[in-house]
C-alpha cells in the first residue's frame, strides 16, 4: 500500500473510532458540549469550514482516481491481452484489480463516514442545547407553580378571615338588636306600670319614655345604617379577593 492510501485508511479508521465514542450511551450530550466549548475549538473553528471543503476534495479525487484504476483493470480486453503475453499477467492484473477495488471501498467509506462524522456533531451540539433549554424552562415552569400555589393559598387566607370578620360583625349587631328589644319591652313595661298611678306622673313618665323611645329610635338608626356600611365594606373586600385571586391565576 502506497503512502497516499496508507493515510486514507488511517483517517477512515480514525472517523470510525471518533464515530463509535460519539455513539457512546453513558456519554450525556452536555458532556460533548462542554468539550466543544473549549478555547482550543474556538480558534480551530475559524479554519474548519476550509479544512472541511479540502478534505472532501482530495477524497473525491482519490475516489474518482480508485474508480479509473477499476475500470482500467476490470476490462476484459486488458486482462487477455496481458495473459496472453506473460502466463503470470492474469494474477498480476487481478492482484492490480484487487487493491484498486480496495482504494475504492477506502476512499468512498472515508468520504461518506467524513460527511456523517460532520453531521453527528451538529446534532450533539443541537441536542445539548435543546436540553438545556428544557432544564431553564422547566425550571420556571416549576418556580410559575411555586408563585401560583402561594398566591392560592394566600387568597383562601383572605377569604377565611373575610368570612370571620363578617360573622363577628354579624353577631354584634344581632347582640344590639336583641338588647334594644329588650330595652323596648321594658319600657312598655314600665309604661303599662304609670299608667295605674297619678296623671301627672303619667304625663312624666310617657314624656321620659316617649324621649327614651325617640333616642332608642335614633340609635336603632345609627345601628342600622352602621349595619349597611359594614355589608358594603364586607362586599367590596371580597370583590377584592376574587380579583386578586384572578390575578394570581
Amino acid at each position: 500500500m502506497t503512502l497516499q492510501w496508507a493515510a486514507v485508511a488511517t483517517f477512515l479508521y480514525a472517523e470510525i473510532g471518533l464515530i463509535l465514542i460519539f455513539c457512546l450511551p453513558f456519554i450525556p450530550p452536555q458532556r460533548w458540549q462542554k468539550i466543544f466549548s473549549f478555547s482550543v475549538w474556538g480558534k480551530i473553528a475559524t479554519f474548519w469550514n476550509k479544512a472541511f471543503l479540502t478534505i472532501i476534495v482530495l477524497l473525491i479525487v482519490l475516489f474518482l482516481d480508485a474508480v479509473r484504476e477499476v475500470r482500467k483493470y476490470s476490462s476484459t480486453h486488458a486482462i487477455e491481452r496481458s495473459s496472453a503475453s506473460r502466463p503470470s499477467a492474469y494474477e498480476h492484473t487481478q492482484m492490480k484489480l484487487f487493491r484498486s477495488q480496495r482504494n475504492l471501498y477506502i476512499t468512498g467509506f472515508s468520504l461518506f463516514f467524513w460527511l456523517v462524522l460532520r453531521r453527528l456533531v451538529t446534532l450533539i451540539t443541537q441536542l445539548a442545547k435543546e436540553l438545556s433549554n428544557k432544564g431553564v424552562l422547566k425550571v420556571q415552569a416549576e418556580n410559575t407553580n411555586q408563585a401560583a400555589k402561594k398566591f392560592m393559598e394566600e387568597n383562601e387566607r383572605l377569604k377565611r378571615l373575610l368570612k370571620n370578620h363578617g360573622k363577628e360583625e354579624e353577631h354584634i349587631l344581632e347582640a344590639e338588636n336583641k338588647k334594644l328589644a329588650e330595652d323596648k319591652e321594658k319600657l312598655k313595661t314600665e309604661l303599662k306600670k304609670a299608667s295605674d298611678g297619678n296623671v301627672a306622673c303619667m304625663h312624666k313618665t310617657l314624656s321620659k319614655a316617649q324621649n327614651d323611645m325617640t333616642m332608642m329610635k335614633m340609635q336603632s338608626e345609627r345601628l342600622s345604617k352602621e349595619y349597611d356600611r359594614l355589608l358594603k365594606e364586607h362586599s367590596e373586600l371580597q370583590d377584592r379577593a376574587g380579583k386578586g385571586n384572578k390575578k394570581g391565576l
